[in-house]
């Protein structure tokens, strides 16, 4: 079975195919700018129409046409309290997919575009939504639940959700192979560090609590993103000065994090290098960042009441060793090295996506052709009583 996995960003599209079930990668790409200036792809449907020119275009030989291609999976972003697994998406996922568009702007709906124009280009075609938010869908109340008027979160659902769903699931499943246990056994810390980070305590192969909430800014200190800050510094430096609403998202979400604190960058790879130079407000930047990862840490092996293995995942936590380091020294003072330890698990998000769809999907294709067979054992026996 062929899946092509569809990763649409506010400005981006990733695409694989894949040969399910063996996850072989056929193909791969990427199409950015989409829709920015100057660019020569403007929408979705047309970066969707580029990536089918390149899977049929002869010279490539990849497959010779989209009729080769059995489903498509895509990412999306939030789902809401609507979407605890996979889903086949028919036209009530694509309403809720819509509606979710309040809580997550930026994504859903670059994520509805993809899959819009996969119904535009090939109406027939099976397609599977896996989301963002549904692995932490099974984060308690008492966790996921803000500390504001309860009314609130009844009339706008204002509750922690949680992101990088996919990743985190796919590194604790890869984790507990490489520990050589049943992930319902595990106690896990998994870190997803790159230029958005978040955490999560994964416990008996269930996210029961993390570190993004109701947007991915709240939790660690990111490449731009503040993470946890006082609520009342909004209101003080709109007060102080004079910025808008929107004035004080952007600060927020795209001038702070290790980019506000540096004054330098959002990368990590720059911020390593101007700290080996002597830069304080770089190194300052790093360790920020490193302290506020190790809290978290702390304290989810606290809320699960230990912790078997702490997993480092995302550009940052596969490949900034200083950091990783930096992060969990003295960590051993604290539990005992015998019963956890540190892992580097490469997170795959689209292989993710394409495991989830082919067993969404051969198993419904299995239910049909059982049906089928069922059908046709009571017309032969109707057929044998005439």
């Amino acid at each position: 079975m062929k899946i092509l996995v569809l990763n649409a960003g506010s400005s981006s599209l990733k695409y694989q195919l894949f040969e399910m079930p063996d996850s072989r990668v056929i193909t791969s790409g990427l199409i950015e700018q989409i829709g920015e200036k100057g660019s020569n792809v403007q929408s979705h449907q047309e970066a969707i129409k580029i990536v089918f020119d390149k899977l049929i275009d002869p010279k490539n030989k990849i497959i010779k046409d989209l009729s080769e291609v059995n489903v498509v999976g895509h990412r999306v972003v939030h789902g809401g309290e609507a979407f605890h697994d996979a889903v086949l998406i028919d036209e009530n996922v694509r309403k809720e997919i819509k509606q979710c568009i309040k809580l997550a702007p930026l994504h859903n709906p670059a994520n509805l575009a993809g899959i819009e124009a996969i119904v535009e280009f090939l109406p027939n075609m099976p397609q599977v939504a896996v989301f963002d938010t549904a692995f932490h869908q099974t984060i308690p109340i008492h966790a996921f639940l803000y500390a504001l008027p309860y009314e609130l979160y009844k009339k706008y659902k204002i509750r922690r959700y949680g992101f990088h769903g996919i990743s985190h699931q796919y590194v604790a499943i890869k984790a507990a192979k490489k520990l050589k246990k049943p992930l319902e056994e595990l106690k896990l810390v998994t870190c997803h560090l790159g230029n958005g980070c978040s955490i999560s305590a994964v416990l008996g192969g269930q996210s029961v609590d993390t570190s993004m909430g109701f947007t991915p800014l709240e939790g660690l200190v990111m490449g731009t993103r503040s993470g946890d800050i006082d609520p009342a510094i909004v209101s003080f430096l709109m007060e102080q000065e004079k910025y808008t609403h929107q004035e004080v998202n952007t600060l927020l979400n795209k001038k702070s994090g290790l980019l506000g604190i540096s004054g330098i960058s959002n990368d990590v790879r720059s911020l390593l290098e101007a700290a080996e130079n002597g830069d304080q407000r770089a190194m300052l930047a790093l360790d920020i960042f490193s302290y506020r990862v190790k809290k978290y840490i702390g304290a989810y092996t606290f809320a699960m009441n230990g912790v078997d293995a702490i997993i480092f995942t995302g550009g940052i936590g596969e490949h900034a060793n200083l950091l990783r380091e930096k992060i969990t020294k003295g960590i051993f003072q604290v539990v005992d090295p015998k019963k956890t330890q540190v892992l580097v698990v490469p997170t795959n998000e689209e292989l993710m996506i394409a495991q989830e769809a082919f067993a969404l999907t051969s198993k419904k294709s299995l239910r049909k052709r059982k049906k089928i067979k069922r059908g046709n054992k009571k017309s032969k026996k109707a057929k044998a009583k005439k």
